[in-house]
């Protein structure tokens, strides 16, 4: 079974920083990509994140992993962008989804689910006043991190299957297959929590 475990345990200074001022980082560093205009600025930031997977102690192959699975859509969206603006709005575009998938996963990489989660509760908290409920919030925003994994492990075992069979890559039989995997995933946990009275 394909391990689904996103934190990297570590001791670096990224591993140690508190879940709500990583969430916060990265949130501002969101913000900033809003306003790269060139390839450079772009070559920049991702230097920058670059720099944080180093002192996190987290190797070239396991960097390489976050972006695998976009290769295909970062493709099509610089064929896009050459077409219709030029090669360097291209390397601005794709190098900006880069940039924020890197920094998303090293947030995620860095800090244990539980710990964010509790970080978005905390600052729930003052919006109980207009009707928030911080833990619910909190409670969707593990499943949510929790469920990305949980449909890459299931992409992986659904091509293993193929690949065991040998069916070559089919893209609609791979789609179909893993939608209804996931569906089947989703409908038990929803089973789970109706169970625990999470319901309403």
């Amino acid at each position: 079974m394909t391990d689904l475990s996103l934190f990297v345990p570590g001791t670096s200074l990224l591993h140690r920083l508190p879940a709500g001022a990583k969430l916060l980082g990265l949130l501002a560093l969101s913000i900033v990509t809003i306003w790269l205009q060139s390839a450079w600025q772009v070559g920049a930031v991702l230097a920058l994140v670059l720099v944080g997977y180093a002192v996190a102690g987290i190797g070239p192959s396991l960097v390489a992993r976050q972006v695998r699975p976009l290769l295909w859509f970062l493709v099509v969206i610089a064929g896009v962008q050459v077409w219709t603006s030029g090669w360097q709005m291209a390397l601005t575009v794709v190098g900006t989804i880069v940039v924020l998938v890197l920094a998303a996963a090293l947030v995620t990489l860095t800090t244990r689910t539980t710990a964010m989660a509790d970080a978005v509760v905390a600052a729930c908290r003052p919006l109980r006043v207009v009707g928030v409920d911080p833990e619910r919030v909190g409670l969707m925003i593990a499943l949510a991190m929790r469920s990305v994994p949980v449909v890459v492990g299931i992409a992986q075992d659904v091509r293993d299957a193929q690949r065991a069979r040998g069916v070559r890559f089919a893209p609609q039989a791979y789609g179909v297959a893993l939608v209804v995997r996931s569906l089947r995933q989703a409908t038990a946990l929803g089973d789970a929590l109706l169970a625990r009275g999470l319901d309403d």
